[in-house]
């Protein structure tokens, strides 16, 4: 079992910085493939990013590739989502996600645990 709590979350302007922490307890996320994924109002959730702890490699959505960074510290057992040049389209309520394989997906369903999520608000 592994639980996530994300924080980060908040009311920006838009072209403002955030950066978003995922916590995890119960195991390591060393050996697990992370990811963030979204959900606007009235919208289904969506894949943002992800990384494979073990080898570090990262994928995007297209919608934030070149602004959001994805990155994890295996001391805090801790992953990251720094995002950057918000826009008023990334308002979205911001889930961390793990699954036990370790691989790399951007697709809801392959993932085994999931955060609460934290609120992230950008204004025009």
């Amino acid at each position: 079992q592994v639980d996530l709590l994300e924080s980060g979350g908040g009311l920006v302007q838009a072209g403002d910085s955030l950066r978003l922490s995922c916590a995890a307890s119960g195991r390591t996320l060393r050996k697990y493939g992370l990811g963030w994924f979204r959900q606007g109002p009235g919208k289904e959730r969506e894949f943002v990013a992800a990384i494979r702890v073990s080898t570090d490699r990262t994928a995007y959505a297209d919608s934030v590739k070149g602004r959001f960074i994805i990155s994890e510290d295996n001391y805090k057992n801790t992953v990251y989502l720094q995002m950057n040049n918000l826009k008023p389209e990334d308002t979205a309520v911001y889930y961390c996600a793990a699954e036990r394989s370790g691989a790399l997906f951007t697709t809801v369903g392959m993932y085994d645990y999931w955060g609460r999520g934290t609120q992230v608000t950008v204004s025009s």
